[in-house]
């Protein structure tokens, strides 16, 4: 029979955790003898989360960090068991097994005993991994992974939505000729959000942009939030094995995986904006239908819907986002997946507002002809190898993009139909020995990228009160090519408590464009060589500490070229990044704080209004991030099932370049940006509350305070805004229906943003109060 647990003090519960040598995670409650059983009503969530209320409920103490558990699904309880089985019952699927420590304590191992010395063992490969704990714990630079569970914590429909919790990141409401859902606007350390084209943008490591190297602007960024499991930012630490377009870090969207058993989920969210003068409905559904068989053969199908209406008038949207994927186990050694998409969307633009109008009414659309659509097919094929110390992956993928919409240009309307077709390569292999005293992970990788795009534009003057159409005057007509070859090699190499991996990749790129109209053809050839040094030191198993430093760059743009070709040469944008800081995770509490420097060399802006490329030279972005997560149970019981998260940066992001604008602040960039929320669970309730919190910005590189007419220069206030929400979950008994509601922007706070150099710029009212009802069921 296991003894009650007693009341520990501070000191007694740091030796128990020293005893058990593992990040812990305590609950203490009444106790219960091992074969007896009693009634559990634990929802399937988190295994991290299901764990802590099993134990609160179960009166037994599981100690467990979360790089072990983070990432892993539990399927939850519901009925009658023993300690045993219910440990067992959450466990299944997962890999890991409860292992007792006496005096009602248990750890969480690895099911299989001869992986405890997985270091030693297997290799790291693909640095994003699945994107588990233990990939974030060990990643030598900043990065976060945000999670389903959280996105719908916050009612998060759009990408922006999630992004906005990690520190440093800045993802505006949706703007220019970007606004809409099928946009995606961010920056990251203060670089400029239009269109996020400095970031590294993959779905399952997969380029998202319809053109990574010669037009990697997300005007069209076919993800969808219902398709996701997970979303990868990292900072830092990361510009070797991944790019183009690197300064700004590595974002990967990690789409929803295959399930072990037979499944089918299904969710809906239902939102209106009633305090705005379109208060109209808006709902998003997803499905995931699919499971494993026993000999290895798993699919799912992914299905991701948008239809309705924003706050703004003229803004209603249709989005379809359908994903097939399937995996094949061969056997314990090797693997195949694939990957097919087909996203379609179209979507009105409500546009910038002057100041007039914004004043007289922020929510209207003073421009009813902008529209937008696009779609987007992508088959990806993949294969793995990995047993003992070797890993060996290859990945072929294939995309094809429309994107399309008319624009009121002031004197004209534009139709500007654009293809891009895409054709990719990539191959990763990583070998893992010994040498002397040091542990070695020898990675090397090369990826081919031929992509091709066709840009058209057709034009009718606005007073004709005619839509342009394929017969109408053509202005337009480019044709781009990029054919590119990137290598990387490093060398991972543990050493005590050291991890130092130095590495470099090199970019080889042939680009072209060719003006059809004037028959002008621009070409530039270039290569980039990006040294990096990544060190990592454990000062504990729940603490380290990070360093690196590195070279990233952006490529040149196809719409660039014209004005960036100087004789027959082309010059990317080149930035060197260095970090410093430490991470800290014990189960209860996961911390990291860190600071950066970004020193660019020569950032570009391309000025749709007229064409230009705007040369604003040298900057520098400098700054700290932090963030804590701490789970409550560790402070007190009576404090079981709380938490609290909070993130803040500091960036301080200022233009170097001699000059009159030399010391402003770059564009778009806060100063000061965080988050704080608490959350508690107890049983089938879920609540939260939760806010967000930005300083000012400028609109543009003079820094301009007075607020233009036309509302795209001046000021832009900073805000905090405050979101709730409350879920309850009714169990299997009703097919694990799920239902929540929340509401966004509790104190209707009116914040804006601007579109400064854009064609339809001017003033963006944010989200205004919103409430919203999700509901979701499982077979």
């Amino acid at each position: 029979m296991l003894q009650s647990p007693t009341r520990l003090t501070p000191i007694t519960r740091a030796l128990r955790q020293l005893l058990l040598g593992a990040s812990l995670s305590w609950v203490a409650l009444p106790s219960v003898q091992a074969a007896e059983t009693r009634a559990y009503h634990i929802a399937p969530s988190s295994l991290e989360n299901a764990l802590n209320q099993f134990g609160r409920e179960a009166g037994v103490l599981i100690s467990f960090g979360s790089q072990m558990t983070g990432g892993l699904q539990s399927r939850g309880l519901e009925g009658n068991y023993s300690l045993e089985q219910g440990l067992g019952a959450l466990l299944e699927g997962t890999g890991l097994q409860a292992r007792s420590e006496g005096d009602n304590a248990y750890s969480l191992q690895p099911a299989d005993s001869a992986s405890l010395d997985l270091s030693t063992t297997t290799v790291v490969g693909d640095w994003l991994g699945d994107a588990a704990q233990t990939n974030v714990f060990e990643h030598p630079g900043a990065r976060d992974v945000i999670r389903r569970e959280e996105f719908e914590r916050q009612g998060a429909t759009q990408a922006r939505d999630v992004l906005n919790r990690i520190p440093g990141v800045n993802a505006p409401d949706n703007n220019g000729t970007g606004s809409h859902d099928m946009a995606l606007n961010f920056g990251i350390r203060g670089l400029n959000p239009r269109l996020a084209s400095r970031s590294t943008v993959l779905m399952d490591g997969i380029p998202v942009p319809f053109a990574p190297y010669g037009q990697p602007q997300l005007s069209f960024a076919p993800v969808s939030m219902g398709n996701m499991d997970a979303v990868d930012v990292v900072r830092g630490g990361g510009a070797v094995r991944y790019g183009p377009q690197n300064v700004g870090g590595v974002v990967n969207f990690v789409t929803r995986a295959i399930p072990d058993a037979p499944t089918v989920k299904g969710g809906l969210q239902t939102e209106t904006s009633p305090s705005s003068s379109h208060d109209g409905f808006k709902t998003t559904s997803n499905l995931l239908a699919g499971g494993t068989a026993d000999n290895g053969l798993g699919g799912a199908l992914l299905y991701s819907g948008t239809r309705g209406g924003d706050w703004r008038e003229h803004s209603d949207t249709q989005i379809d986002d359908l994903i097939l994927k399937g995996n094949y186990q061969l056997d314990e050694a090797n693997s195949f997946n694939a990957m097919a998409q087909y996203y379609e969307g179209e979507a009105d633009m409500p546009g910038g507002l002057n100041v007039a109008d914004y004043d007289a009414d922020p929510y209207q659309s003073t421009r009813p002809n902008d529209r937008f659509w696009g779609r987007r097919t992508l088959v990806n094929f993949g294969y793995r190898y990995q047993q003992d110390r070797r890993e060996f992956t290859a990945s072929t993928f294939f995309t094809k993009t429309l994107r399309s919409g008319y624009l009121d240009q002031g004197s004209f309307l534009s139709l500007s139909p654009r293809e891009y077709w895409v054709r990719g390569l990539e191959t990763r292999f990583a070998q893992g020995f010994d040498l002397g005293p040091t542990r070695h992970e020898v990675g090397v990788g090369y990826r081919y990228i031929n992509e091709a795009g066709h840009e058209l534009r057709y034009r009718t003057p606005v007073a004709s009160n005619e839509l342009p159409t394929t017969s109408s005057r053509n202005d337009r007509d480019t044709r781009g090519g990029t054919e590119a070859n990137a290598f990387f090699i490093d060398d991972r190499i543990d050493i005590g408590k050291w991890t130092i991996t130095p590495g470099i990749r090199y970019e080889m790129i042939e680009s072209q464009q060719t003006n059809n109209l004037t028959n002008v053809k621009y070409k530039g050839d270039y290569n980039t060589a990006l040294p990096a040094l990544n060190v990592l030191y454990h000062l504990t198993d729940e603490w380290n500490l990070y360093a690196n430093t590195e070279g990233s760059f952006g490529s040149v743009q196809y719409s660039q070229m014209p004005n960036r070709v100087s004789s027959g040469e082309v010059k990317p944008e080149k930035a060197r990044t260095w970090e410093l800081g430490t991470r800290y995770d014990n189960g209860n509490l996961r911390a990291e704080i860190g600071a950066f420097l970004i020193n660019f060399d020569n950032q570009y802006e391309s000025n749709q209004t007229n064409d230009s490329v705007i040369a604003r030279g040298e900057t520098r972005h400098q700054g700290i991030e932090t963030s804590i997560n701490y789970a409550l149970d560790g402070l007190s019981p009576a404090l079981a099932g709380f938490d609290v998260y909070a993130t803040y940066a500091f960036v301080d992001a200022t233009i170097r370049e001699d000059g009159p604008n030399k010391g402003n602040r770059v564009p778009f960039s806060s100063k000061h940006k965080g988050t704080l929320g608490i959350g508690y669970t107890e049983g089938p309730w879920k609540l939260n509350l939760d806010s967000t919190y930005q300083s000012a910005q400028f609109a543009d590189n003079a820094n301009t305070r007075a607020e233009s007419v036309d509302g795209s220069t001046g000021n832009i206030p900073g805000y905090m805004l405050f979101s709730s929400r409350a879920a309850y979950d009714f169990g299997p008994r009703l097919s694990d229906l799920n239902v929540a509601v929340g509401v966004k922007n509790i104190f209707n706070t009116q914040y804006f943003t601007r579109s400064f150099d854009d064609n339809n710029r001017g003033k963006y009212v944010g989200e205004p109060r919103t409430v919203y009802v999700q509901t979701s069921v499982a077979f």
